[in-house]
């Protein structure tokens, strides 16, 4: 078999999606309409969809999958119950009356919102509406606002723990297994969500601070475009007050994975409670705020499922029309061979990235490229932290990334398209300038996970 019937299953879905249909109804009812008449015209083995109940039963027995649930209520509590807010409110307080501390501000916060929630649009939206008007009041210049907005709304994708590199630290860990099988090695190594979760730190925290240095660099050349807020400062007593409870938080999740002391799923289901407590003591919950607060997670949770199941739908009938040994050929004859492979799965991922969401990407791309990557010698820490960063960047580019919508649906009409997107550039270019330094030297997420055992 060629694999020419599974390009035109992908090309289906690609066209299908960008029409608008749902995602997951579009992965797996294409998927089964190829099929379908694969069996009539005798080009598909009708044998394989056999697979599909034990393929779905095994989706919804996932423990790792279970910590995406309890990660998003963990993010929708710290949002409803207002306690982010309270943290941007007194950051800028503190630190709003210098050139360039609102936006310093922004970061910081964005980069605790970003590791509770782990979803772009959440954090996109949530910051928008909290601190832009603040930036603008102040006279900031709307680009910058609007760059440093969308630019530490996409720190989710990397900033752990969050649901994101869950769901890509599971799908790689059964794609490093089935290259392992493929190779006939038996006696299979693993790799973890944790593992994903503590590689992510070092090209995460190098981002933030690259933001945080752009913005007090450009506030320190010209003052006029972050200038200081003038705002009440915030006592010593009131930051203290109200960045610990999140900041013990997030430590108490992320370090209790850390040290081994529990599993991704474990460690969500603390920050869930901690969230629930912390609100409680806020006394900022009640009745309704829970019920959405379950509607939020329940509506999240069901289309991360959905999709997966869906996307399993496809990736079994994909390979079924020969679509694995289609791109394992391609990509053994391409030119500058594994570095060659690389570049053109990124560049794929990134162009897919204008109109896929992570989840989608997560489950439909990787799972394909995945193990024949892995095959071809390639460290499967390093390859999930690349494909993170590169979905962050395409995320964040003009004209379609994602987050430049999520922010243009919230802004005022006075910040025009045109500011927001040369607002990006220069976090783009900070973006590239990293995922460039992880591909030179791979150790940036390798070494941790190699000297600490979740």
């Amino acid at each position: 078999m060629d694999g020419s019937i599974a390009l035109l299953l992908f090309a289906a879905i690609c066209a299908l999606l960008l029409f608008g249909f749902p995602v997951a109804l579009t992965l797996g009812g294409t998927a089964l309409l190829f099929a379908a008449v694969g069996i009539v015209t005798h080009t598909f083995d009708a044998n394989l969809l056999a697979a599909i109940p034990a393929r779905v039963f095994g989706i919804m027995t996932n423990e790792t999958l279970i910590a995406v649930p309890l990660f998003v209520m963990m993010g929708v509590i710290l949002e409803k119950s207002k306690i982010a807010e309270d943290l941007l409110v007194t950051m800028s307080k503190a630190f709003g009356r210098h050139p360039g501390g609102l936006g310093l501000s922004v970061v910081f916060v964005g980069m605790l919102l970003a590791a509770s929630t782990g979803i772009v649009g959440a954090t996109v939206v949530t910051m928008g509406l909290l601190s832009l008007p603040s930036m603008l009041k102040a006279k900031y210049s709307p680009s910058l606002a609007a760059g440093t907005i969308c630019a530490t709304g996409t720190l989710g994708q990397i900033i752990p723990p969050s649901i994101a590199l869950v769901l890509l630290g599971d799908v790689m860990s059964n794609a490093y297994q089935r290259a392992q099988l493929n190779m006939g090695i038996f006696n299979t190594k693993t790799v973890s969500v944790g593992d994903l979760f503590i590689a992510a730190i070092g090209p995460g925290v190098l981002l933030v601070f690259a933001y945080a240095a752009y913005i007090f660099i450009r506030a320190r050349i010209n003052p006029q475009v972050a200038p200081a807020a003038d705002i009440e400062p915030a006592s010593m007593a009131e930051v203290l007050q109200s960045l610990l409870p999140p900041l013990v938080l997030i430590g108490v999740v992320l370090g209790s994975i850390l040290v081994g002391a529990a599993t991704p799923t474990e460690a969500a289901g603390v920050g869930a409670i901690g969230a629930l407590i912390l609100a409680l003591l806020k006394q900022r919950i009640d009745k309704a705020l829970m019920q959405d607060t379950l509607h939020q997670t329940l509506n999240v949770t069901a289309m991360v499922f959905l999709i997966l199941v869906g996307a399993t739908l496809f990736s079994l009938v994909f390979r079924g029309f020969g679509g694995e040994e289609l791109i394992q050929s391609a990509f053994e004859s391409l030119p500058g061979g594994v570095f060659g492979a690389v570049f053109v799965v990124m560049l794929v991922i990134f162009l897919l990235g204008f109109i896929l969401d992570f989840i989608e990407i997560t489950f439909v791309v990787v799972p394909i490229v995945g193990p024949i990557l892995l095959m071809m010698g390639i460290d499967p820490v390093w390859l999930g932290i690349m494909i993170a960063l590169n979905l962050q960047t395409s995320f964040l580019t003009p004209p379609f990334g994602f987050a430049l919508f999520y922010l243009r649906g919230v802004a005022p009409s006075s910040l025009t398209t045109g500011a927001i997107y040369r607002g990006v550039i220069p976090f783009i270019i900070i973006q590239l300038a990293v995922l460039a330094l992880l591909w030179a030297w791979p150790p940036l997420a390798t070494y941790l996970p190699s000297v600490v055992s979740p």
